[in-house]
């Protein structure tokens, strides 16, 4: 783990990224029906709270284990959302 500033930029980036995707697929398809769609974003706003809220937890006794698994977590969600944006 590089540092916490880079682990909160990469939460920032995946979820961003997948928000992005979502919104890319809703305009290609706009017939589509957009309730699947905004239950992803939904899920990685979420998602993205409770990773930060975990992350600025400040009373974890190792520390460095506690943030590896958060970006364990994090890969795990974002691979998760993208499975659905796929789906879709």
């Amino acid at each position: 783990m590089a540092s916490i500033k880079n682990l909160k930029k990469d939460i920032n980036y995946v979820f961003g990224d997948i928000i992005e995707a979502v919104y890319i697929w809703e305009l290609s398809n706009p017939k589509a029906d957009v309730k699947k769609s905004e239950a992803i974003i939904d899920d990685a706003i979420a998602g993205f709270d409770e990773l930060i809220a975990k992350v600025n937890d400040k009373s974890v006794a190792d520390r460095k284990s506690h943030l590896k698994a958060i970006n364990e977590e994090l890969e795990s969600k974002g691979r998760e959302l993208i499975d659905k944006i796929n789906k879709l």
